[in-house]
Parts: C-alpha cells; structure tokens; sequence
C-alpha cells in the first residue's frame, strides 16, 4: 500500500519449493511439482509478457532475490486490481483499490519481501492484507501465512481472490494492532500500512531471533524498519530507506 521514494538492495537469494501443506501455497500437486521445478532451472513461468518485463525491471532497480522475482512473475497481478485498471497492472506504481487503500507498488512488494530474509516455510504474519497480492507472493514461495484486514469488504474479497487463485493463506478479519496473539510466535511479520510508532504488541508475538519488517512514521513519510527480536524484551532495528504507506488505523470496519 505504498508508493516508493528510495530505493535500497539487500541479497538474499535460496531456492524453495511450494509446501502446499503448511497453510497457504497452492493446492495440490501440479502447483508443487511446477514450483520445484522454477528452483531447478532458475526460470519463470510468466504471467505474461508485461510481467517479465516487470521482473527485468526490478532486478534493474536491486532485487536479487530469486524467489521474490519468480513469484512476482508467476502471479497475475491484474487479479487484484479493478478491471478499469488492468492496462496499468504491471506498471511498477501502487493502484487505487476499495476503502481508500492501495495495491502496494510492486518494487516496494518485492523490497519489503526481500527484507524479510524468509527461509523455507517460514510462519509470517502479515498486517494488512488489502487485495490479498503481498498474501499470494508470501504464498507462491511456500510460507506459511496468516493475514489480518481491519476492513471486512476487502478481507472478504481478498479471500475470494486468493482461493481463485489456489492460494489459502489464514485470513483474519480483525485490528492488526493486535495481531494474533493466539497464533503466535511468529518467524517474520510483514506490515503493510505505517504506525507512527514501533508496535510495541506486534513485536513480542515475534518468536526471539524473529524479524518484522515496517514503515514507521507520519504522513510526511516513513521510515523502513528492519527489527529483529534478539531477547525476551530486547530488540536491535536497522533503517533501509524512505517510503510512504497509507496510516496504520486501530479498530475494524465492518462491510
């Protein structure tokens, strides 16, 4: 939900195959079989010639993470959005979608993923699930996700996206200044909109040695947070650029 104002690279390339099991890559055999494969032979199945061209372009611009590119190639991002802007669905800008929020730029999707170092199965809680796009890249990798939207409309159409497109993250209607407590510990937790201060109660459903990956500011801009938990009560955090996310609100909207 996002748009971009500075660029930063971080690498971290590991092949992985799609574990359909653990809670949200695709379902069934083909899916799992097809991903192996993309780990084999460093290719992509596109989603089609503009999403190659994306995908050059990313690399272009600093991702390195195979993964992360593979999966932004494979999905069909003009699913997410409104049909009236299917000419723009792989153009590398954030897109209007309903309640006022956006589909995040596809640079800052593949940034923010990057970021969260993910391994193989790793458990990831998403803040803000929007269209359900980060939830589908998170999934195509083979992570097991959970995702919390504050908006009911947009979890349930989420939802209904998602399963179109075989993936079944967890979804949860619900404030993601809570998070899931009852699911946690956490490997990573990925937010999608940006408080104005670190989220004290998110931090500590991440298991130690965990990371959360978050813009933290006002609406003048936002900081990139990468925040590891290293204790109990101890965390050691790193800046890795500038952005703009649309506000971090408490509370649910219903319909």
């Amino acid at each position: 939900m996002t748009t971009i104002i500075q660029q930063i690279s971080l690498s971290f390339i590991i092949a992985v195959s799609c574990a359909g099991i653990i809670g949200c890559a695709a379902n069934g055999n083909k899916k799992s079989s097809s991903k192996t494969e993309i780990a084999m032979t460093d290719t992509i199945v596109y989603a089609d010639d503009r999403a190659k061209k994306l995908v050059e372009k990313l690399r272009r611009k600093g991702i390195t993470d195979e993964r992360v590119l593979a999966a932004i190639g494979t999905i069909p991002r003009q699913v997410f959005i409104d049909k009236s802007l299917v000419d723009y669905a792989y153009a590398d800008r954030a897109l209007p979608i309903d309640k006022g929020q956006t589909i995040s730029q596809p640079y800052t999707v593949a940034f923010q993923t990057q970021l969260l170092q993910l391994r193989p199965g790793d458990k990831v809680l998403e803040i803000g699930t929007g269209s359900g796009y980060q939830a589908a890249v998170l999934c195509e990798m083979g992570m097991n996700v959970y995702s919390i939207e504050r908006y009911e409309a947009l979890h349930r159409k989420a939802e209904k996206t998602l399963e179109s497109l075989n993936y079944y993250p967890k979804l949860f209607f619900g404030d993601g200044y809570e998070g899931l407590p009852d699911h946690a510990p956490f490997d990573k937790i990925l937010i999608t909109a940006a408080p104005e201060q670190r989220p004290e109660k998110l931090l500590h459903q991440l298991r130690i040695g965990g990371l959360m990956v978050v813009p933290v500011g006002d609406s003048r801009g936002q900081k990139m947070m990468v925040i590891e938990r290293t204790g109990p009560d101890s965390f050691e955090e790193s800046e890795e650029g500038r952005f703009i996310f649309v506000p971090m609100k408490e509370g649910t909207e219903e319909n």
